[in-house]
């Protein structure tokens, strides 16, 4: 019989468990997600890291297993985005990440505006199902139902869902509120009026708490009577204050995002009163608009584009055909001091 016994071998011998793509990543210093591109397609990957990527796979011998390669040829790259209402610009900024990383991936996306009906969820969902797309991608605070085996293919960004085996990538909207009224109350703000969102969403929930958090560290008690709600539109704001100013006098209102805050300063402007020259304001998200409202909103800014573009990387892993655990990625935020707000001057405090 001819001796084979000591032959060389470039991967790993008949019979033994190959190495993963996590441990090539790990050897060519690269995320999984650029090994899964190296190896399907090589032409979006910069040459110096393709060769290293195949310097690791051919050093440890890596073969994609055979499950792997059947899902990635029954691959659509198409990938669905579910967003609650289109008309929001926040979505469009996070819709804007999702789409450059897509792109650089050979992904498409398909822009699914549910506007908050679980009908059209269940239409979108389907796709997945049916196998018409890869992956989902939901900016809303729960995942549509599923009759898929095994782990799905589903990424939550900006709102959250609390299910510990959903991906997600979000904000700690609780924290950003407690700065943005910690803020104000440095400028000597005590009555400070909230809008908060519908108490139904999660992100709203956190901003109450946020919000409370702020102001019994200022030992202050919470007046209810503070305290309205809103569906994140400008009318909604202009709703919330006018009913606020007609209960209670305030001198700073924090709204739950820069839509209910541009509608704040509406009602404000239309009572005779100034922003912030009697009441100051202060929003939540930085949309664009932001910065050209008359005055500059101050604002907690999101990291937007990355929420999408982490978002989309998160489910290009998930699609690279091994097993990854679920995970909640916070990112940070910041506030930014605008023409909105300044310090209290109770000589001018309303009402």
């Amino acid at each position: 019989m001819p001796k084979t016994r000591h032959s060389k071998r470039t991967a790993p011998p008949a019979g033994r468990i190959s190495y993963n793509i996590r441990e090539v990543a790990l050897a060519a210093k690269v995320s999984v997600a650029t090994v899964s591109r190296a190896l399907q397609m090589p032409g979006v990957v910069a040459p110096s890291t393709r060769a290293r990527v195949q310097a690791a796979v051919e050093r440890l011998g890596y073969r994609p297993n055979a499950q792997a390669r059947m899902l990635r040829t029954a691959r659509t790259h198409v990938i669905v985005a579910l967003v609650p209402d289109i008309s929001n610009p926040f979505f469009a900024e996070v819709i804007r990440g999702i789409e450059q990383v897509a792109h650089q991936n050979g992904y498409s996306v398909l822009l699914g505006d549910t506007q908050n009906s679980r009908a059209r969820e269940k239409v979108y969902a389907e796709l997945l199902e049916t196998k018409q797309a890869d992956g989902l991608i939901t900016l809303m605070p729960h995942i549509p139902p599923l009759s898929m085996p095994g782990p799905l293919p589903i990424v939550n960004a900006c709102e959250y869902v609390k299910d510990k085996s959903v991906t997600s990538v979000y904000v700690d909207n609780e924290a950003a509120a407690d700065e943005a009224v910690t803020y104000l109350l440095t400028l000597g703000h005590r009555d400070i009026a909230f809008v908060t969102g519908p108490m139904d969403s999660p992100i709203s929930v956190d901003r109450d708490r946020g919000y409370e958090r702020a102001l019994q560290r200022a030992g202050i008690k919470r007046d209810r009577r503070l305290t309205a709600v809103g569906d994140f539109s400008v009318e909604a704001g202009i709703r919330a204050v006018d009913s606020l100013l007609a209960k209670q006098p305030f001198t700073a209102v924090f709204c739950s995002n820069d839509e209910m805050a541009i509608g704040a300063m509406r009602s404000i402007k239309l009572k005779g009163l100034k922003v912030p020259q009697d009441i100051s304001v202060v929003g939540f998200d930085d949309i664009r608009f932001s910065r050209y409202t008359d005055p500059p909103l101050t604002t907690v800014a999101q990291p937007k584009d990355e929420l999408g573009r982490e978002a989309m990387n998160m489910l290009i892993e998930m699609l690279s055909g091994v097993d990854v655990p679920a995970r909640k990625r916070i990112l940070p935020t910041q506030l930014v001091v605008r023409g909105s707000t300044a310090r209290c001057s109770k000589k001018s405090r309303p009402g």
